[in-house]
């Protein structure tokens, strides 16, 4: 792989963090339906049970801070559900495109960088949230919890870096 460019690395890792991001959605997705959960797939992906900022979760408010901030304008409730999806994909996506980075400056990208990387990208969140008062501070939360939300960033993690390998194989 020592012939691969930065631009195709991140191009690489941008893939790969879809793919990765759909690969935990998937796993969150059979909890929710196992836990009793009723709606479509279509619906929950897409944050159906979103209707404004006040149910809205972590990815949306970072999203909605963000906009704001930004363009100096409030963003409506009906736009939650949206910032949602956005930030939440957007951010899987662009995490990929720094994997990719780091794991085409290799001589042979690995899938078994990926769990180190998802543990990061997990650790990452438990760090950042919790001064923006989007999160608690991670040792208020309990072991299930964590570990629930640690086993499916492993999962991103992996996944990316397998479909990144994959990728850079081609």
């Amino acid at each position: 792989m020592g012939s691969t460019t930065p631009l195709g690395a991140v191009v690489r890792g941008l893939v790969a963090g879809a793919v990765g991001t759909l690969a935990m959605d998937a796993l969150l997705y059979a909890r929710y339906r196992h836990g009793g959960g009723q709606e479509n797939w279509r619906r929950w992906e897409f944050s159906g049970d979103v209707h404004g900022w006040d149910d809205a979760p972590a990815p949306a408010q970072v999203g909605r801070r963000l906009v704001e901030g930004v363009f100096q304008r409030k963003l409506p409730d009906s736009r939650a559900r949206l910032v949602n999806n956005i930030t939440h994909w957007a951010y899987g996506i662009v995490a990929g495109a720094s994997y990719g980075l780091l794991a085409g400056s290799t001589s042979k990208p690995r899938v078994s960088f990926g769990p180190l990387f998802g543990a990061g990208v997990w650790a990452t969140g438990y760090v950042v949230l919790p001064p923006a008062g989007l999160y608690k501070q991670i040792w208020k939360y309990d072991r299930v919890t964590l570990a629930k939300d640690l086993s499916a960033h492993l999962l991103y993690g992996t996944t990316t870096a397998a479909a990144f390998a994959a990728l850079a194989r081609r």
